[in-house]
């Protein structure tokens, strides 16, 4: 019986200064874009901005994924590889889900549990070569050893010269029961996260014995879905927090899972702008136990699937869910998005802006009935598969992503700068019913006169069509519930292509204080006239500095404030490059500040948490009546109920303010005030970073 494991549950003006050769620049980045006849807010048509000077990172070769399972008879279909390779698929997920912690790979048994024949593990790497992806292989951590995965390293990448790189340690383990609810089989006494983080050192250490060069990955919990935040019985930490604590060091990425659980198709659509706050809470993670190791460790979402309360999975609003999502995931850092699933079985069928839905999260057909309705033939694409398809149609291995935004909430946009200068961006229509005519503008690139390839999936459209001469590269009309990819030619002689040096490398602090950080990164080839310091905001960027040296220093940033910076170099003759990796930090608070604030979650269960706040005043003047000013990072974060404080609240500003009891703070540490709330999160629940106490920027302390 085919499976899935379910989860319950303003801008504001920079100034910059650098050290040695950095020079102070007050001029924007000099940018062009298309004429536009029109005010398109005035003419009721959409906005889409694209700047490819703002990188979002490089599209990787296992950036688009699918999982596989061992219960799945056409998972090895040559029609199936035929249709990754046509989608761009670069990674496949193998032995599937929950199977995995049940699984055996030496003689292809998963005990409780169908496998079905021709799905062992030589038969799966054959799909995987032939479709040119990578494997992504699930050591069972359920019912498994070390030695049995150092076992399979050792066949896979000894025996028979496989290169298999990726290896998770076992599947959604926190499913175990250790919260309550469990789905995922653990056969271990102690289902603590201080025993997987445990296991994990050890599965890694007799992994990398027989194969130095696999890339081990740990299970996190998503943080802002169940059972984030979590502290269960006679533990220390929660799920996240004691894994990582304990195998920073050891793992090389992490895994995720994303299943929004939403009630409709179009509230998972909505619910995709919850991913970037996710993400980066994840990778705060990664820098608090990490540390400099954290560049080095990926993040990898290995299953995501809209999982909509109105199954809504092989109609359009999941396609354009799966486009939307696995972008989205990407363009935040993520290295691998891995669909669930290829194939999976018919469920509850309902119909679907007019669309007969099927119930199935395969983004290809098995064939199957629910009742007396059935599927169509075996590997027919359903939704999903076009919507990834046309995420293959958008980019290769090696482009960069560069940010891009709408003016309207039904549209979104995705653009990548190909490898050879084009430039290419993906347009959505999420509104069932209404038609978008946009107006792109570019700032960073310009258009060539010719027309820009189309490519389109709109209701009508028999999968992934050739749409060229439908669109311009100024303007384009989107069906509704639609995906349209447009890919233009650079007018000659300008864009990065015209650049007479290369591509930066990345970006990292060397130092980062209250006010300032410190910046170093590897020179690039050409004749470099100089580097330049952008920080992205939102779709502009703002020129924070310029260097004849690979190295400056930015001053006067807000405390606690955070920045996402690309390096570009210029050529002699005024080009600029690509954008570099982009690097995004946080700056600190002052050490030498007249107050301090200790800011800690105690609990949480997914969608709310329990905030304890303790103010002192380590300053030599008396403080008699405070007034704590804080803002929420996330947009879905609330303090709903609180004791010791009075708390209001407008929009993501918290104003606290004292009782009569503890209005006073006396000077040099003499005492200190707590208090604390009941928080609500509806997507990512990030520690705030600046808290002022009267005007004062306090020290923020652990």
């Amino acid at each position: 019986m085919p499976f899935r494991s379910r989860p319950d549950g303003p801008r504001r003006p920079l100034a910059a200064t650098a050290s040695a050769a950095l020079a102070v620049v007050a001029a924007a980045l000099p940018l062009s874009a298309p004429a536009v006849a029109a005010d398109p807010a005035a003419t009721g048509r959409t906005t889409v901005t694209v700047n490819a000077s703002a990188g979002l990172g490089t599209v990787g070769s296992t950036a688009l994924g699918a999982n596989t399972a061992v219960w799945d008879s056409y998972m090895n279909d040559p029609h199936v590889v035929s249709l990754y390779k046509a989608a761009g698929i670069g990674a496949l997920r193998y032995p599937g889900g929950s199977y995995s912690d049940v699984y055996h790979w030496v003689d292809n048994t998963a005990p409780g549990g169908y496998v079905a024949p021709g799905t062992g593990f030589d038969a799966f790497m054959g799909t995987a070569k032939a479709s040119g992806a990578q494997p992504i292989l699930i050591a069972n951590y359920g019912s498994g050893t070390a030695r049995e995965a150092a076992d399979w390293v050792r066949y896979a990448n000894v025996t028979k010269d496989y290169g298999a790189k990726y290896w998770e340690i076992g599947n959604e383990i926190y499913g175990n029961g250790v919260y309550g609810s469990g789905w995922e089989n653990d056969v271990h006494a102690d289902k603590t996260p201080d025993q997987y983080a445990g296991e994990v050192k050890a599965y890694a250490a007799a992994m990398k014995a027989v194969d130095p060069t696999v890339k081990i990955g740990a299970v996190l919990t998503m943080p802002g879905n169940w059972p984030d935040g979590i502290v269960a019985a006679d533990d220390t930490g929660d799920w996240n927090h004691t894994v990582l604590a304990a195998v920073a060091h050891d793992v090389d990425f992490v895994s995720v899972h994303w299943y929004p659980n939403t009630g409709t198709g179009d509230q998972s659509l909505a619910a995709v702008q919850q991913l970037p706050g996710e993400l980066r809470q994840v990778r705060t993670l990664l820098d608090r136990y990490a540390g400099a190791d954290s560049a080095r460790i990926g993040i990898a979402m290995t299953e995501v699937n809209s999982d909509s309360g109105s199954g809504a999975f092989t109609s359009r609003p999941n396609g354009l869910f799966a486009a939307e999502a696995v972008m989205t995931a990407l363009e935040n850092g993520v290295f691998t998005v891995d669909w669930w699933d290829t194939h999976n079985g018919a469920g509850a069928v309902t119909t679907v802006g007019g669309e007969t839905d099927y119930g199935d999260m395969g983004m290809l057909s098995n064939g199957s009935c629910s009742g007396s309705v059935c599927e169509p033939a075996v590997n027919t694409p359903f939704a999903p598969y076009w919507g990834i398809k046309a995420l293959g149609a958008l980019s290769d291995p090696g482009d960069s992503m560069v940010a891009s935004g709408t003016s309207d909430p039904e549209v979104s946009s995705h653009a990548v700068l190909r490898a050879d200068g084009d430039l290419s961006v993906l347009l959505l229509n999420k509104s069932s019913s209404a038609e978008h005519t946009v107006d792109l503008r570019y700032p960073g690139f310009t258009a060539g006169a010719a027309a820009p390839s189309v490519q389109r999936w709109a209701p009508g459209d028999d999968g992934l069509v050739d749409a060229t001469g439908t669109a311009t590269s100024s303007s384009a009309t989107l069906a509704p519930y639609s995906v349209t990819v447009l890919t233009m030619h650079p007018k000659s002689g300008t864009g990065p292509s015209a650049a007479t040096v290369g591509t930066p490398g990345a970006p990292r602090t060397t130092a980062v204080g209250a006010n300032t950080a410190s910046l170093s990164w590897p020179a690039t080839t050409g004749a470099v006239d100089r580097y330049e310091v952008y920080e992205q905001l939102g779709t502009t960027v703002q020129l924070l500095g310029s260097s004849t040296g690979t190295s400056a220093t930015l001053h006067n940033l807000p405390p606690g404030s955070r920045h996402t910076v690309n390096v570009l170099a210029r050529d002699q003759a005024g080009h600029l490059s690509r954008p570099s990796e982009p690097l995004t930090f946080t700056t600190g608070t002052p050490d030498d500040s007249t107050c301090t604030v200790a800011y800690q979650v105690t609990t949480g269960w997914g969608n709310g948490f329990v905030a304890d706040v303790v103010v002192s005043n380590p300053g030599p003047a008396d403080i008699n009546g405070w007034t704590l000013d804080f803002d929420w990072p996330s947009t879905g974060q609330s303090a709903d109920s609180w004791w010791n404080a009075d708390i209001t609240s407008e929009g993501q500003h918290v104003r606290v303010t004292n009782g009569a009891y503890n209005a006073r703070l006396a000077p040099n540490g003499g005492n200190s005030v707590n208090f604390g709330f009941v928080g609500g999160n509806n997507g990512a629940n990030p520690s705030p970073t600046v808290f002022r106490l009267n005007g004062t920027v306090c020290r923020t302390v652990a």
